[in-house]
């Protein structure tokens, strides 16, 4: 999609316009906070797996990865300490997105950017110079911080700027970002790794306020979106003339007088927090929970910030080990590409269903091989291990045109207006949440499980394949202001909301009755 380019497509529901420059451009700013995410799930994983890093902080892990014969090849990296310092960013993080809900909402989604990009910026410096582990934790807790803010409030900004015929494709350049993010820091860990010195965990952790300090001031001169202008103080002329400026036409107004009416009956909502977990907002409150619970437990994470470590494990070198991350994140990246080309054509269903498969075969086939070739002692001949490597691209290759983008697209497409900020929020805390359980808990896993711990995360992936194909109506080109049609015409979900749209009839004409 080229700068300065205007894209015609089919407008959806009697919307008008085309993607310009103008939103463009202000995706690619706000996007580009999924380049924080990336780098640091890329950047964790590598250092974790330099010698010089272990040697300084993690004194026992070093011992054992040097050669303990005592010690299981699963077992290797198993510390306590170790996955505190991974996982300790996912509780900051599950912790902030709750209060950047109310930021957001509120004060508006630049404003929960330009939070989170701050305290990034801030939270890197700490890594770069961290003499201890308690410089370390206090960057992981500072950059969690960071990551709440973003998280929540990109996906939903970048939702609300696009058309609805191009909404799919612009909001999984939000992945796109996270994935270049994780391969930028992927080819750093492997350029620093080779300093004599054995200071180049330094550079990787200094450098990740680069990206952050690019968001936050590209943040300061990006407009707000017009349905916040519009639940902020009702300024329909200021939200008119923006959207004019976003479609690059004149004829906005069925778009407009959607979006008044969204924000009339989001201000009758005080707590969103509180309404979504009421039963008219069922069928949303369940996709906000269980699709990005079911993101985690694909073991995609596992992949993003144990990658090194992983390939360290089976038998690679300190340096092969790095490569090989790289190499399975470009071709994630590759893959990203491609959702953001056919999202919107194909829809939602069918990228969900076909990444689901490709990732069950994957995580079988790797556990088939670690079973039959990888044992508590002893190597692993190199033609195994990139065998290992080969899969483990077609696995990220499958989540990434599948569950990695569209678990940041489906949750804020879903949502009306009034609890909109809410349900992203769920969907950050959740990804928070799992993703600190399972750091905290893969490397224990990995020893206890071994080539099993690859079953589990494979037979997740059949529950949540299974679970899409039933319970996730199609939802491709339908403006957001719209979505409740999709409801009322599902199997399942068209009953629970058919009961309570009956209840609130009964309920207005009790009222009526009681005033006459």
């Amino acid at each position: 999609m080229a700068i300065g380019a205007f894209v015609e497509g089919p407008a959806g529901a009697g919307y008008s316009g085309r993607v310009t420059s103008f939103v463009v451009l202000s995706c690619i700013v706000a996007g580009s906070g999924g380049i924080l995410f990336g780098y640091d799930l890329g950047i964790s994983g590598g250092v974790t797996s330099m010698e010089s890093f272990l040697s300084k902080f993690f004194p026992d892990v070093y011992h054992q990865m040097k050669g303990d014969k005592n010690v299981s090849n699963y077992c290797r990296f198993d510390s306590e300490l170790l996955t505190v310092f991974t996982s300790s960013l996912y509780v900051a993080g599950l912790v902030a997105t709750l209060f950047a809900s109310s930021v957001t909402r509120r004060f508006g989604r630049r404003a929960s950017i330009l939070i989170g990009g701050t305290v990034f910026v801030v939270g890197s410096v700490f890594g770069g110079a961290a003499v201890n582990v308690y410089m370390l934790l206090l960057n992981r807790i500072l950059l969690g911080i960071g990551l709440g803010f973003t998280n929540q409030s990109i996906p939903l900004y970048l939702s609300e700027m696009a058309p609805p015929q191009y909404r799919g494709a612009i909001n999984n350049g939000f992945e796109l970002c996270i994935s270049i993010g994780i391969l930028i820091a992927n080819l750093i860990n492997f350029g620093v790794e080779k300093i004599a010195d054995g200071w180049g965990w330094r550079i990787s952790l200094s450098l990740a306020a680069v990206p952050a300090a690019f968001l936050t001031l590209g943040a300061v001169f990006l407009p707000e979106t017009p349905s916040f202008i519009i639940q902020r103080d009702g300024n329909i002329d200021e939200a008119k003339i923006l959207l004019q400026r976003l479609r690059g036409t004149t004829r906005i107004q069925k778009e407009l007088d959607d979006l008044v009416s969204a924000s009339n009956v989001s201000r009758t909502i005080q707590h969103p927090l509180r309404n979504i977990f009421k039963r008219k907002y069922r069928p949303q409150l369940v996709i906000a929970l269980l699709v990005p619970f079911f993101n985690q437990v694909t073991g995609i994470n596992v992949i993003n910030f144990y990658a090194p470590v992983m390939f360290r494990t089976i038998g690679l070198k300190e340096s092969a080990s790095l490569m090989s991350a790289v190499v399975t994140r470009i071709c994630a990246t590759v893959a990203n590409i491609v959702a953001m080309v056919v999202v919107d054509r194909f829809g939602r269903r069918k990228l969900f269903l076909v990444g689901g498969i490709q990732m069950i075969l994957s995580q079988i086939m790797v556990g088939a091989v670690l079973a039959a070739k990888f044992k508590d002692h002893g190597g692993m001949e190199k033609e195994y291990a990139y065998l290992v490597l080969i899969i483990m691209c077609v696995f990220v290759a499958g989540f990434a045109w599948s569950w990695g983008p569209l678990t940041y697209l489906v949750p804020t497409e879903i949502c009306p207006l009034e609890i909109r900020s809410a349900g992203q929020s769920i969907v950050i805390a959740v990804i928070f949440l799992v993703t600190f359980v399972i750091g905290q808990t893969f490397l224990a896993m990995l020893c206890h499980l071994k080539f099993g711990t690859f079953f589990l995360f494979g037979g997740w992936v059949c529950v949540m394949t299974l679970f899409i194909y039933f319970f996730l109506p199609e939802t491709k080109q339908l403006p957001m202001e719209q979505m409740e049609q999709v409801w009322r015409r599902h199997w399942f979900w068209k009953r629970i909301v058919g009961e309570e749209e009956e209840e609130e009839e009964r309920e207005a004409r009790s009222i009526a009755l009681s005033t006459t």
